[in-house]
């Protein structure tokens, strides 16, 4: 697997382009409509080559046809959320964008695993589902990844731990309903409830919440690019090198953890084949 496409050379494409090239992973190729932005993006980072010693290929292009071949296609394009548009209207704007997207990919390159990056995600990863047609395992969403570091920063800077020393998953929507798994989170390996007090747990929770909010109204355009398209790299990663590493990812359910036919964060096993085991962890009645 030796080519990844990024379908919308924003903050978080570019970004990732970036980290996939400089990690050796694969050749990149940008996909934008935007032109002359995503080419000279793909020149930008192309020019870095020679100094972060690397020899990835980085190409920009507006036409699809240029995803051909690829194994992985990650879709980041669409509209940002701006402060105070529901999740809803931006699932208005983005809904045609996706399905342009997943459906070139299904065309192009029939054999490619798909990670949506695109807001509102667990919708949009839904839609990019039933748009390709693609077996589940092969379609996944970048939620839970970002949301869980979100959630270890937060405990972190509250505890004074090492981000290493931090075990913890958020499953659930990507959202304000996301579920951080308190019951299974530990602090160098003690449960974090016998490390805070109920009210500390329940401000972590909101502060992690609250974040890419947060987030949005500094930046006062755009959102958080930096985080979601690590994020976005270690799932790239974890297929490419095939690591079997277990995170949150958004997957169609089928039953599992009591739901069916809809798209939501859950812990998954990532590997060649894509999500190819979906982990259904002990959820206390609160967390269910």
């Amino acid at each position: 697997m030796t080519k990844v496409s990024i379908i919308g050379a924003g903050n978080v494409g570019a970004t990732l382009a970036m980290r996939i090239a400089e990690a050796d992973l694969a050749d990149v190729v940008m996909i934008d409509i935007a032109e002359g932005a995503c080419r000279g993006k793909a020149m930008d980072l192309t020019d870095s080559a020679p100094i972060m010693g690397h020899n990835r290929r980085i190409t920009g292009s507006k036409d699809y046809k240029d995803i051909a071949g690829s194994g992985i296609a990650v879709i980041t394009a669409g509209f940002p959320r701006m402060p105070g548009m529901s999740r809803e209207e931006l699932f208005q704007k983005n809904s045609s964008v996706v399905r342009e997207a997943a459906a070139n990919v299904k065309s192009l390159c029939p054999q490619a695993i798909i990670i949506v990056v695109t807001n509102p995600l667990d919708a949009m990863t839904y839609l990019a589902s039933r748009e390709s047609c693609f077996d589940r395992r092969r379609v996944m969403g970048m939620a839970g990844v970002l949301d869980t570091a979100r959630f270890t920063a937060v405990l972190a800077e509250i505890s004074g731990a090492d981000y290493k020393d931090i075990k913890t998953f958020v499953i659930g929507s990507h959202g304000d309903s996301m579920v951080p798994l308190v019951s299974c989170t530990t602090i160098k390996g003690s449960p974090v409830s016998k490390i805070f007090s109920q009210d500390k747990i329940d401000l972590a929770l909101a502060r992690t919440k609250n974040r890419g909010a947060e987030i949005m109204n500094l930046l006062k355009a755009g959102s958080a690019y930096y985080a979601p398209s690590a994020s976005a790299y270690y799932m790239v990663r974890a297929i490419i090198k095939d690591t079997k590493e277990v995170m949150s990812v958004s997957c169609i359910l089928q039953g599992e953890y009591g739901l069916k036919d809809v798209c939501i964060g859950v812990p998954a096993k990532l590997g060649k084949g894509g999500a190819e085991e979906i982990i259904e962890l002990p959820l206390n009645g609160r967390e269910k």
